[in-house]
């Protein structure tokens, strides 16, 4: 078997969510580790334009052209596995690893694996989804039940999948504190967070920040309304809810949240930028006074430990998989049910002495998490793999 491994890894989007971050940061760590390395994501068009990612890349990307769907979800999913299988099964380059980070690159692998085309697939289960379609979840049931290989990146799930009978490799995400970090910043970068803030109207104090937009799952609904109860301590205060995109829109679920901010009165002190360009990401940290994360499910939450590298005081979920690499010292922990609490919690993490111990006790886990470290993790992973199929 060859030191240099060549590795597919598959991604079901450009813009960045957390599998998607995750793709990016561990095909980077593989390609500085010596590996021949490929991203293969699906293009969204925007405005015609196909977007691609908005950060340079070392290592090679191939983007997969998306066209418009017209009809429900599960037409779109359809089309999106498909787009994978037409594209790959046309892609000259033989691979040692196949690997998929979501159900969708996932289906597609298995498609073409039953087709003779690859011999076996790999699949990170960053978490599991509950789908009303009856075909989104068997797409679901066979992305995490059919891979030659599972990985996982927490112990909550690595159990999940165990009740399923699959015995899931674990593996741990990184944070990048070369882009993620609490020095201080040069004069170009303190100019570039003014015009950020200027852009999106950063003038409140204390300011908020959650990643992730607006959904069920990020709990976005509490987190306003427990920002409303924090107005009556800080009537200065803005929440900042970035990012949002996903392949579900959650229109039901964002209708009420928006028919909440009015009922509330607190249109003026949220700020809603939506995707935050690369490059704008760790200024945003900067931005901020604390990091808010109530989430009510997360694979691990890489955003979490951005903002711990960012030097932010951090509130978050006492639940796995958080409570799983967080200490009760090293963020405030919050039932994520509680409106109350969470409220509680964002006034408190404001008391100057108290967010400096979370950010001190909190930053040595940066040298714990890192892409380097979970790169070798995924190649022993891989090798196993191989081994075993080499001996059938």
């Amino acid at each position: 078997m060859s030191d240099r491994l060549r590795i597919a890894l598959l991604t079901y989007a450009t813009k960045p969510r957390g599998s998607v971050v995750h793709t990016l940061e561990l095909a980077e760590a593989l390609h500085h580790l010596g590996h021949d390395v490929c991203i293969y994501a699906l293009d969204k068009a925007d405005d015609g334009k196909n977007r691609g990612f908005d950060r340079p890349l070392s290592c090679k990307v191939q983007l997969i052209p998306t066209a418009p769907v017209s009809g429900d979800i599960d037409r779109l999913i359809q089309q999106r596995i498909q787009e994978f299988v037409d594209f790959l099964t046309y892609e000259p380059s033989p691979y040692d690893c196949y690997h998929a980070q979501d159900c969708i690159s996932a289906n597609a692998l298995l498609q073409l694996r039953q087709q003779g085309q690859i011999p076996h697939f790999i699949r990170t289960v960053h978490h599991i989804d509950e789908f009303n379609s009856p075909y989104l979840q068997a797409c679901q049931e066979k992305s995490i039940a059919e891979p030659n290989l599972c990985l996982c990146v927490s112990a909550y799930w690595q159990t999940q999948l165990l009740q399923r009978g699959i015995d899931a490799h674990r593996v741990i995400n990184g944070v990048d504190t070369d882009r993620f970090t609490p020095s201080h910043l040069t004069p170009q970068n303190i100019e570039a967070l003014l015009t950020l803030k200027q852009q999106l109207s950063l003038s409140g104090s204390p300011i908020y920040l959650t990643v992730g937009g607006i959904e069920p799952r990020k709990n976005s609904i509490a987190l306003l309304q427990a920002f409303a109860q924090t107005l009556n301590h800080f009537p200065q205060a803005q929440l900042v809810i970035a990012g949002g995109a996903t392949l579900f829109d959650y229109q039901d679920y964002r209708d009420r949240f928006f028919a909440e901010v009015d009922w509330l009165g607190v249109s003026k002190s949220l700020v809603l930028p939506g995707v935050v360009a690369e490059a704008d990401l760790p200024l945003l940290y900067h931005a901020a006074d604390a990091f808010v994360f109530p989430s009510l499910k997360e694979g691990w939450g890489l955003v979490v430990m951005e903002s711990i590298a960012s030097g932010l005081p951090v509130i978050t979920s006492r639940q796995p998989p958080f409570t799983e690499f967080l200490s009760e010292q090293q963020a405030l922990m919050v039932n994520p049910e509680d409106v109350g609490a969470i409220a509680q919690a964002m006034i408190q993490v404001m008391q100057p002495e108290l967010a400096n111990a979370l950010i001190a006790e909190s930053q040595t886990l940066c040298d714990s998490y890192t892409w380097k470290s979970s790169a070798k993790m995924h190649i022993k992973a891989y090798r196993q793999l191989l081994e075993v199929s080499q001996n059938h």
